[in-house]
């Protein structure tokens, strides 16, 4: 009864996928997972909270209204912290119950307790009452994901210094908050809380934000961000973060600066969750932050165990996540299964939001792929002059030789969803005359890709 084709430690989003891969295969599946309810870090402290808050956010703000109605202009006056979250629970309850439901519908047993190998394929569960069950299986994957990277010298207070998960239980909007870290999750929330009109100081040691972004939709970020009176101060390491006597938080910057605010977000950097695995006994090794290394098929050192997730590193999407751990599931079982890593889409959720997918400038440079460039301010589009977009912009970056598409990035609202088009033109091998011969619905965002593609055409010379 204890014996399973495949024991999955975590029911976050490449757990979860990878169970009902295997599952669907004839596969008896078992997922471990500590928590009382599954979805793992995705669902609880990451990916749904998170755009859960920014949705209520840009809502209740009025944001998308007020070049219509001026910087004024609320849905609702006095937000608060309550108001933000109301919706959270809403979603977490509806999105439990589906993945619940998915995992019952394909036969997927969830084990509740805490995990530890005890060898290459044996899995020991401690459970609430004290009580220990040991499970084996032919396959093991890992999918724990991470949690917030929390230095020593940091005293998290749960109140006004706090990390992303603590983020999501605020009690009260501050007037002004510092955020360390300019990875997408820093990004995120200090552009989420800069719409409610909170004073936001962005603190990253790296002088450049997001490297595996095309330079100029960064540069047209830091460009709306600075427009909102937003201050980021790159290149700039917190060595302390302490209160004063009048409550206030004051960060220490190794320049010697300090900068006061109301509240501080720590979110430099996440923890894999493999310290508490007992890995060792399996005859596998983490990095320094908690990180399993694997191949190109989702292996570990170990052939029968698998890895997926935010817990093997970058891109850390959820997205992603989910492709992962069905590749694994599929390998493991020997279905072949094909994907496409070059036209997985990133989508960062700050605002305004973002987009790309395959190549930037700078990779296509360092390549020495000759390319041309076609792009469109979202402004210009009818339809952005009927939603009032005052920002955000589409670029194209086509093969001179060829005119294939190389490479899309989007930047403004809606750019997650419009992102699927040009994926799905790279992924067919589409090319410049795509866009040009088809017709796009108008007035629509999407008609972006044809002015785009217009101005690469008029450069290219090809009339």
């Amino acid at each position: 009864m204890n014996n399973y084709d495949l024991i999955v430690i975590g029911s976050g989003p490449a757990g979860q996928r990878a169970a009902i891969q295997a599952a669907k295969l004839g596969k008896k599946v078992a997922i471990i997972e500590r928590k009382t309810e599954v979805g793992g870090v995705s669902l609880h402290t990451g990916t749904i909270p998170s755009k859960t808050l920014r949705e209520s956010v840009l809502h209740l703000s009025g944001w998308r209204l007020r070049s219509f109605y001026g910087n004024s202009y609320r849905v609702k006056e006095d937000i608060t912290a309550q108001d933000i979250l109301k919706r959270l629970h809403v979603t977490l309850e509806h999105e439990m119950e589906i993945m619940k439901h998915q995992l019952n519908r394909n036969g997927v047993k969830v084990l509740g307790g805490h995990a530890r190998f005890v060898d290459q394929h044996r899995v020991s569960i401690s459970c609430a009452d004290g009580s220990e069950r040991v499970y084996s299986a032919e396959y093991i994957l890992i999918a724990v994901g991470t949690r917030p990277h929390r230095p020593d010298y940091i005293p998290f207070n749960e109140q006004t210094i706090l990390d992303s998960d603590d983020i999501l239980s605020i009690r009260e909007l501050p007037r002004s908050m510092i955020v360390v870290g300019g990875g997408v999750i820093g990004l995120e929330y200090a552009t989420i809380f800069s719409a409610l009109d909170i004073e936001i100081t962005l603190v990253d040691a790296q002088d450049s934000l997001l490297d595996f972004l095309d330079r100029e939709i960064v540069d047209e970020l830091l460009y709306v961000m600075r427009d909102r009176n937003m201050t980021v101060l790159l290149g700039e390491k917190v060595v302390d973060i302490h209160t004063d006597d009048r409550n206030r938080v004051i960060t220490g910057l190794a320049s010697g600066k300090h900068v006061a605010s109301d509240m501080a977000l720590f979110a430099a950097g996440r923890q894999g969750a493999t310290d508490q695995l007992a890995i060792d006994r399996a005859g596998l090794c983490a990095d320094r932050r908690g990180r399993l290394a694997v191949n190109e098929y989702y292996q570990t050192e170990q052939p029968h165990i698998y890895a997926a997730g935010d817990i093997i590193g970058f891109p850390s999407l959820a997205s992603t996540s989910m492709e992962q751990g069905r590749l694994a599931a599929c390998h493991a079982f020997g279905l072949p299964c094909q994907s496409r890593p070059e036209t997985f889409p990133f989508g960062i959720y700050s605002v305004p939001e973002i987009s790309m997918v395959g190549a930037t400038e700078q990779e296509l440079k360092q390549q020495q792929i000759p390319y041309e460039v076609g792009s469109v301010r979202m402004r210009e589009t009818a339809r952005g002059q009927i939603m009032g977009i005052r920002e955000g912009m589409l670029k194209m970056l086509f093969s001179i030789e060829d005119q294939r598409l190389l490479g899309v990035h989007i930047i403004g609202i809606g750019a997650t969803e419009a992102i699927h088009i040009g994926q799905a033109v790279m992924s067919l091998g589409g090319t410049l005359c795509y866009f040009v011969d088809s017709v796009f619905n108008y007035p629509t965002l999407a008609e972006a890709y044809k002015v785009a593609a217009l101005d690469a055409w008029n450069k290219l010379n090809l009339n």
